[in-house]
């Protein structure tokens, strides 16, 4: 494996979920595939559980790990070509991207959405240009667009904790008080509609995903009715994906206190079938989930979380293995 950054590059999801299996029960047998090899964590925007699941999957594999926070002690960095670089960023990726290259065999890349330009985003501009120019095999830790570590890890807990052979997931749009990407919920929506699972999406109108990650997905615009007899409940929040009109990408389109109903609680789990509780966290508790909701036996959030451990050495373990 070279990059990864969609569900198709993980291959057979049943071969990807038994190698998490084989994985969980012994983390430190591959441990010659990482001797002597360096993995560089590249941050441009803030992580708990991405930086220290990952950091120690590669340790698990006999890894060196790098960790740069590029906002914490490089040099400010210029994104895009023809700029007159007079103001306060010193160097360009395009001069810092091959130089990180030449000290690691593989890189990790988290960019968030910048909101500025649809366009700009949704092209990936900048993991993009790891991808040409680093000379490394390179995967996403959450770009503008998708966050597959998390997908991977959403789908090895729904794997372990189901009850039925193909089971109701339903994720919900959820209000908050910031504008969020979308990276969350597109992943989770490309990796749901690759599994054997009846997927549902439920969503004020407005906040349509990009078809290129929903296409062929059940869109239920009424959540108590999407609800109804659900096994798993992902609730996140996302802006205006700006689908049909780029003007409103990235807006939050109504005033958070009026969206409560869409807070995930006792009144909507109830007519769920006794459904787990999924969120990538960190979540804001009664805007996005109720105390009671997160606190209950059927929250999984800490078992998913755990997980992501799992999904980052299974993809490291390939890349190494492609090296």
């Amino acid at each position: 494996m070279k990059i990864f950054q969609h569900v198709q590059d993980i291959g057979d999801l049943r071969v990807a979920l038994a190698e998490a299996q084989e994985v969980k029960r012994d983390r430190y047998q591959w441990q010659h595939l990482g001797k002597n090899k360096t993995a560089l964590l590249i941050f441009f925007n803030n992580s708990l559980r991405t930086r220290l699941s990952t950091q120690k999957a590669a340790m698990n594999l006999g890894m060196n790990v790098i960790v740069l926070d590029v906002n914490q002690g490089a040099w400010k960095l210029e994104t895009e070509r023809g700029v007159i670089m007079d103001g306060d960023k010193s160097e360009h990726l395009l001069e810092a991207i091959p130089v990180m290259g030449s000290y690691c065999d593989v890189i990790g890349v988290r960019s968030f959405a910048r909101f500025e330009n649809r366009k700009d985003d949704y092209e990936e501009k900048i993991l993009n240009q790891f991808i040409k120019y680093s000379g490394r095999p390179v995967f996403f830790m959450e770009s503008a667009t998708v966050h597959p570590l998390q997908a991977f890890a959403d789908l090895i807990t729904i794997e372990e904790h189901k009850r039925s052979a193909r089971p109701k997931v339903v994720m919900t749009w959820a209000p908050h008080p910031k504008s969020l990407p979308q990276a969350v919920p597109n992943s989770f929506a490309e990796w749901m509609l690759a599994a054997d699972v009846d997927f549902v999406i439920t969503h004020p109108e407005g906040y349509e995903l990009d078809p290129q990650f929903v296409k062929g997905a059940r869109v239920e615009y009424d959540q108590m009715k999407a609800f109804e007899g659900a096994d798993f409940v992902y609730a996140k929040n996302w802006s205006c994906p700006g689908v049909t009109r780029p003007e409103d990408y990235g807006k939050v389109l109504h005033d958070y206190h009026t969206m409560m109903d869409w807070c995930v609680s006792a009144r909507q789990m109830a007519i769920t079938n006794d459904a787990a509780f999924l969120h990538c966290l960190p979540v804001r508790r009664n805007m996005i989930v109720t105390d009671d909701v997160i606190e209950s036996p059927r929250s999984l959030v800490i078992p998913e979380a755990a997980n992501r451990e799992i999904s980052a050495q299974v993809v490291l373990k390939r890349m190494l293995e492609a090296l």
